[in-house]
C-alpha cells in the first residue's frame, strides 16, 4: 500500500506559494502522491499544474473535481493542459459532489447522478486518451477534438461509494477515490465490488485511494474530538452517510486514524489488508502531533 498525503490550501494571497512549498516537502519526505480537494478556493487542476511544476518525482492528484460544473471536454483540456505542466504526473480524481451543492448552489439538475457520470465518461475518456469524442446521450453530449500535446493518456478515479457506482468505476476508470470509508465497508463492498466489474471488463486491477483524517499522539481522545468537530459535516451528507452506517460508526470522529505509533501502524495495516492500494494521509492537527504523524508516516514508507 502505497502512502500519500492530502493538501490543503493555506493562507490568502499566499496560498499558491504555500500548496508549492507543501508539494516539494511531501516530494522531500519520500511521498509518491500528494492530493487535493476541489472545494471552493484554489482551482485544484490549476492549482497543482501551478505548485508541482518544478518538483519532480511525485504524482499529483485531484479528490475529487465535481463533474457537473464543467463539460468533459473542458475537464477534458484542462486536466491534460495540467498532465502537461507536469510532465505526465497528474491523475484526475472526478466525482458526483453532492446534491447540496449541485443543485442548491450551483442550479444543475441532480436527478440522474449515475446517468449523468456514465455519459460524462463517454465524452471525457477519449479525449484524455487523445482520441475525438463523438457522443450524444440524454444528459448531455460532446463532438470535439482537442490538441494539448500530450504524450500519454490522463488516469481517471471515479469518486464511487454505491455498487452501481463502483461497478461504472471498475468497469471504465483507473480505480476510486474515497474519503470518510472506513475498512470494513472497504474490506466487504469497495474492493470486491470495482475489482469483479474490472475483471468482467477485462481491464486492470483498480487502485482504491482511501482518504482518512490521521493523527499520531498520546491524546488519542482529544484528537478524535477535533476530528469529530473539523469533519462534522461529512457525517450528515447521504453518501458518506451511508457508508459509516454500514461501518457502524456514528460519524467522523470515529473514522479517524488515532493514537501512538503502534495503534495508527496497526490502523493502516488493516486498510491494507481490506484492499486499499493507496493510503492518503489527511493531517489535520497542527503543532507536536502534526510533526509526530508526519515523522511516523516517512518511517511507514521505509519499511
Amino acid at each position: 500500500m502505497r502512502i500519500g498525503v492530502l493538501l490543503t490550501e493555506r493562507g490568502g494571497a499566499e496560498a499558491l506559494g504555500k500548496l508549492a512549498d507543501d508539494v516539494r516537502r511531501a516530494a522531500d519526505d519520500g511521498f509518491p502522491s500528494a492530493w487535493i480537494s476541489q472545494i471552493f478556493g484554489l482551482d485544484a487542476p490549476t492549482a497543482l499544474a501551478l505548485a508541482g511544476r518544478d518538483v519532480p518525482g511525485i504524482e499529483l492528484g485531484t479528490a475529487v473535481v465535481p463533474t457537473y460544473p464543467r463539460h468533459p471536454a473542458v475537464l477534458a483540456q484542462q486536466a491534460r493542459t495540467t498532465s502537461l505542466a507536469l510532465q505526465g504526473r497528474f491523475t484526475l480524481g472526478i466525482g458526483l459532489s453532492h446534491k447540496v451543492v449541485i443543485e442548491d448552489m450551483y442550479g444543475y439538475d441532480y436527478a440522474r447522478p449515475l446517468r449523468h457520470m456514465d455519459e460524462y465518461l463517454s465524452v471525457l475518456l477519449p479525449l484524455l486518451a487523445g482520441e475525438n469524442a463523438s457522443f450524444k446521450g440524454e444528459t448531455l453530449q460532446g463532438n470535439i477534438g482537442l490538441s494539448v500535446p500530450n504524450e500519454g493518456r490522463v488516469p481517471v478515479l471515479l469518486a464511487a461509494l454505491g455498487p452501481k457506482m463502483l461497478q461504472l468505476a471498475g468497469e471504465r476508470a483507473d480505480g476510486t477515490v474515497l474519503w470518510m470509508t472506513g475498512p470494513v465497508t472497504i474490506r466487504e463492498h469497495i474492493a470486491p465490488t470495482i475489482t469483479a466489474a474490472a475483471e468482467a471488463a477485462g481491464r486492470p486491477e483498480p487502485r482504491v485511494v482511501c482518504a482518512l483524517p490521521v493523527c499520531v499522539t498520546d491524546d488519542a481522545e482529544h484528537a478524535r474530538e477535533q476530528a469529530g468537530t473539523m469533519f462534522e459535516l461529512y457525517g450528515g451528507l447521504p453518501s458518506y452517510r451511508a457508508m459509516m452506517d454500514r461501518e457502524g460508526v456514528d460519524g467522523p470522529a470515529d473514522l479517524a486514524i488515532v493514537g501512538d505509533e503502534d495503534t495508527v501502524a496497526a490502523k493502516l495495516e488493516e486498510l491494507s489488508g481490506a484492499g486499499v492500494t493507496d493510503f492518503v494521509a489527511a493531517e489535520y492537527m497542527s503543532g507536536e502531533d502534526r510533526g509526530r504523524t508526519r515523522k511516523f508516516l516517512k518511517t511507514v514508507m521505509a519499511r
